[in-house]
């Protein structure tokens, strides 16, 4: 089952991020993006809040979110209209947290993205060879400076939009949007997140979502 759909804290990993999105009355709507033969979303486990579902969901995630963009479109989201976007594998996401980012861009000429600055010493491998395989250290990394990237990632639907279309003509598969807003020669603003808005990544991280979500409810 993906991890977006398993349960977390007595929830499905998803309902928490709609939850909030759904706390805040800033939002005309909420769409999820699936992919189009996803066989275990089931709209009752989230009865009661309020979002649309578009089965449009593309290969990589860059493709998921340029689908979902032109999906917002057909609902009547214009191009100068703020679109955030989130994903689901986060699920200590708060209304706080959201409107923190809304109250700090929403003048912003570009937008921007929740973000914490890198607190640990960063390793470098080898890229290949035996050094690799064995996983020795080449180089020890400098973390100044260096932030670790969030979502939501808040944007202007037509900027990001067109941004991610120049990033797929030149070849390149971007991992978020503030990416592909750099792609396009802008600097995106940070914003600071929070530590419990952490990836769920590795299956330890699903205990300790449950406990930290179980805590705050």
């Amino acid at each position: 089952m993906p991890k977006q759909y398993q349960t977390v804290g007595a929830r499905p990993m998803l309902s928490y991020t709609l939850a909030a999105f759904d706390a805040c009355s800033e939002f005309s709507q909420t769409l999820v993006v699936l992919a189009p033969d996803d066989s275990h979303f089931d709209a009752r486990r989230f009865a009661g809040l309020r979002f649309a579902v578009k089965r449009c969901g593309g290969a990589t995630r860059q493709a998921s979110v340029y689908n979902g963009l032109n999906a917002l479109v057909e609902f009547g989201a214009k191009d100068h209209d703020w679109v955030l976007v989130h994903d689901a594998a986060r699920p200590g996401i708060t209304p706080e947290m959201i409107r923190q980012l809304i109250g700090e861009l929403k003048d912003d000429a570009v937008g921007g993205i929740l973000a914490l600055p890198v607190a640990d010493t960063l390793k470098r491998i080898e890229a290949e060879g035996t050094a690799h395989e064995e996983g020795r250290i080449a180089r020890t990394e400098s973390r100044n400076g260096l932030w670790q990237a969030q979502t939501p990632q808040m944007f202007r639907l037509g900027m990001l939009r067109d941004a991610i279309q120049r990033a797929r003509q030149d070849g390149h598969d971007l991992t978020d949007e503030a990416s592909a807003i750099e792609w396009l020669g802008h600097a995106p603003r940070l914003v600071q997140g929070s530590l419990r808005n952490f990836k769920v990544t590795y299956p330890e991280d699903f205990a300790l979502a449950g406990a930290m979500l179980g805590a705050a409810s």
